[in-house]
């Protein structure tokens, strides 16, 4: 009978010691979290529910890695999976809800909120992600109201002071300045620089404004350029502009374009999260020449924040005669570092027979393969410098190497 009772001990033992959780998991989790080592972290977290099948924090904790890996679908199974088991856990609700906000279901992500809120109302950080709900949702009002809320509950909340400076209003103008350089191998570098103010006057409303200066080998010319765009929901956006120049025989004298732009969310595509298609014809008139240009830009929305464009253009000159000409380029983007609200960006493009037809000089017969790179450091959430560099080879064993940069500020 002693025996058997030693014996029940020992096993009882046993097992409990195989359901225990490494000490120290939950640190070792972290570490890796913020490494965005995603894959071993999820081992070590795979490792512990093998130990404890049972543990609800542990699944939450795979639920988190799968979203911040972006493995949305899987981490939206997972949460839903606890909350059938607990289904009074407000921590679960709102990681829920940051699924559902990184899959833009707006409306989801609010619904699920809501509930994690009235689980616990006394909570500053449901609180105030209650409030970015509300303002995604494009209630301001409520939102304003809850971010007060988490702040009365917590006067060091910075997610709801963050939110309460957002509701601010958005900027609608933005200025930007920029300067460019070309440099031959076959002729003086060239230089420009230029100043544009583009305007957001309502949702549906906007203007562009824009004036550029030319120095070429001792000659300058001027333009200035202006545009109205409207947009219609479901609709797309169209731009209509023109531009008029002090040419000195090296812009064009007159300018006229229109674009037609049009976007769509592909929620149920887990590589293209998007899709943008732009249509414009642009029209240039030369002392000597007359040009029109038809472009079509198709951008895609891929996971993590990449994007990736490809453009086609056919030009009809009526220079030297009169015929079609092709050229295209392609674009990669991608984010490289994110720290608060500094971004760096990256991309990188390629454009073969692209010829530049706002000089009088590249709109010959010659064809070329440019490469390029560029970067958009966002300082502020109103204030960004960009930059790029290309390489040209064109034919006649011709080079050209061109960089600039441009400062924009949002008010």
């Amino acid at each position: 009978m002693i025996f058997r009772l030693l014996a029940g001990i020992w096993i009882f033992c046993i097992l409990a010691w195989g359901q225990q959780l490494s000490p120290g998991w939950r640190e070792d989790v972290q570490r890796l979290v913020e490494a965005r080592d995603w894959t071993t972290a999820m081992d070590i977290v795979d490792r512990e529910i093998a130990h404890a099948p049972q543990d609800m924090d542990m699944r939450a904790w795979h639920a988190r890695i799968l979203m911040w890996s972006g493995k949305l679908a899987e981490a939206e199974r997972e949460y839903l999976g606890i909350l059938a088991v607990v289904p009074n856990d407000p921590d679960n609700w709102m990681g829920l809800a940051n699924v559902y906000s990184r899959e833009d279901r707006t409306k989801e992500a609010l619904d699920a909120l809501d509930r994690a809120v009235e689980l616990d109302p006394k909570r500053a950080d449901l609180r105030a992600a209650h409030g970015r709900a509300l303002q995604a949702a494009h209630e301001q009002s409520e939102a304003k109201l809850e971010f007060h809320r988490a702040l009365d509950l917590d006067p060091n909340s910075t997610q709801a002071r963050a939110g309460l400076l957002s509701l601010r209003g958005e900027p609608k103008h933005e200025v930007r300045v920029g300067v460019n350089a070309d440099l031959f191998s076959f002729a003086d570098a060239n230089h420009d620089e230029g100043l544009s103010l583009n305007s957001h006057w309502t949702a549906r409303w906007g203007t562009s404004v824009a004036s550029n200066v030319y120095r070429r080998g001792g000659t300058e010319a001027e333009t200035f350029v202006a545009s109205a765009t409207g947009k219609i929901p479901r609709w797309g956006a169209l731009t209509l502009g023109g531009a008029a120049a002090h040419d000195n025989n090296v812009i064009p004298k007159d300018e006229a374009f229109f674009d037609y732009d049009q976007g769509w969310k592909l929620g149920g595509s887990k590589i293209i999260r998007g899709m943008e298609i732009d249509y414009g014809q642009h029209w240039y008139w030369y002392t000597t020449a007359h040009i029109l240009t038809i472009n079509e830009t198709t951008l895609l929305y891929l996971p993590h924040d990449w994007t990736w464009s490809l453009g086609l253009t056919g030009a009809r000159s009526h220079f030297s005669t009169t015929e079609w000409r092709p050229s295209g380029m392609t674009r990669l983007g991608f984010p490289i570092i994110r720290w608060d609200e500094r971004r760096l960006g990256g991309n990188v493009f390629y454009a073969v027979g692209t010829e530049n037809f706002a000089e009088v000089d590249q709109i010959g017969e010659f064809s070329s393969h440019t490469y390029g790179a560029g970067l958009r450091f966002q300082l502020t959430a109103r204030e960004d410098i960009t930059g790029f560099a290309a390489y040209q080879k064109r034919t006649q064993d011709r080079r050209q190497t061109s960089f600039g940069f441009t400062y924009g500020v949002r008010f």
